[in-house]
């Protein structure tokens, strides 16, 4: 039993955990590459493309060492380049590597698919744990599941193990959500080689 709860949570944490990175890589990359274009014809927008672009390998062996961590799958890093010559070679090195742009765009795209794992921590973690709660919750809140209302003592023991069953169902598509989830961590590194 605390093995399996220990997976539960660890589970729970990875979805919700990708949901976040999702966000942030998505934002960030959004916001650097838009404000580096339109600021190149300046110059200043060209020492901001290559930080971002310098980005890439630090954030994708961070998602590399949550997948080790959360779903024991194993990735080979990124290795960092070692740049020598001036500035302005080492950022058309940096731009002009189609590596780059195409880790940028898999952690871009990790907004979906922490979308997606948002929706799976919700469906399999959240809502098992308010049916699960039913019984207390019932005395002081409207409990409606589709057109049955939970207002009596047997129907929100009913739905308590019904949250359990599905807490228990739920556990084993939670587990397959995070193994995908790590899975399309695993597939980015593929892209990017």
């Amino acid at each position: 039993m605390k093995k399996w709860l220990r997976e539960y949570l660890l589970n729970f944490c990875f979805l919700m955990l990708t949901f976040g990175t999702g966000v942030f890589y998505f934002c960030y990359y959004l916001v650097g590459l838009v404000f580096g274009f339109s600021m190149s014809f300046t110059l200043i927008g060209i020492p901001v493309l290559t930080f971002v672009m310098r980005t890439s390998r630090t954030f994708m062996n961070y998602d590399r060492i949550q997948a080790k961590f959360y779903t024991d799958i194993t990735i080979e890093p990124v290795m960092k380049r070692t740049s020598s010559g001036s500035y302005w070679s080492q950022a058309k090195v940096e731009l002009s590597d189609i590596r780059n742009w195409k880790a940028v765009s898999v952690l871009m795209l990790k907004f979906i698919v922490g979308i997606a794992s948002l929706f799976s921590a919700v469906i399999f973690f959240i809502v098992p744990i308010l049916w699960i709660l039913a019984p207390c919750i019932s005395s002081f809140a409207d409990i409606n599941v589709g057109l049955i209302r939970i207002d009596t003592l047997p129907k929100s023991l009913l739905m308590m193990g019904v949250g359990l069953l599905f807490a228990y169902a739920g556990s084993w598509a939670a587990k397959g959500a995070a193994r995908w989830t790590g899975r399309y961590t695993q597939w980015m590194f593929s892209v990017r080689r």
